[in-house]
């Protein structure tokens, strides 16, 4: 995800900038992105969630009862408030334990539609900064829940990031700013 849009963004802002998108291969099949405006706009399968009796190992690892966990690629927990996600502090070892990549945890926003962490120790990544596959699943979660298709999310990790999604169908639409960060030359 990150990789392709940040190539996308190379793309669109200084390769070809008249370009409105760009098609990328990869050993999943075709990445499209599409620039709308100042956003980035990515298309992905919508993973719909089921409710799951929650495995012993993830509720010890969140230390925090959540009001309800489904499970589609990932588990996903829900809280009350963003409050109660955002003062998660989970026990990564425990989490490691789970049957499957992550953890994704959610609850409505004060601000926006929704806020959400995720969770992947078991990969390696204790927590991703923003992770568009999790909303995949929180989409069509809160869309549902919220009687909308669009929606603004934030995911509040340390470094946090926006987004902005859309049910469309069977697919996800997530969309976003990107900047550049560093331009360079590095000679070989």
């Amino acid at each position: 995800g990150h990789a392709t849009l940040a190539s996308a963004f190379v793309v669109f802002r200084c390769l070809e900038p008249g370009r409105r998108i760009v098609i990328f291969s990869s050993k999943s099949g075709p990445l499209k992105v599409e620039q709308q405006d100042d956003q980035l706009r990515m298309e992905f399968p919508t993973l719909e969630p089921q409710s799951c009796a929650p495995p012993a190992e993830l509720l010890a690892g969140l230390r925090r009862q959540p009001r309800e966990v489904l499970r589609a690629e990932k588990y996903l927990a829900v809280y009350d408030s963003e409050d109660e996600v955002r003062s998660l502090r989970p026990d990564f070892e425990l989490l490691k334990r789970l049957d499957c990549m992550g953890v994704i945890v959610t609850a409505p926003g004060k601000e926006v539609d929704f806020v959400s962490r995720f969770f992947a120790p078991r990969v390696g990544i204790p927590e991703d900064p923003v992770t568009g596959s999790a909303h995949c699943t929180l989409v069509p979660y809160w869309s549902k829940r919220l009687g909308k298709s669009q929606l603004h999310a934030l995911q509040v990790s340390p470094r946090g990031g926006e987004l902005f999604c859309e049910q469309l169908g069977d697919k996800v639409i997530i969309a976003g700013h990107a900047v550049k960060y560093l331009e360079g030359t590095i000679y070989l």
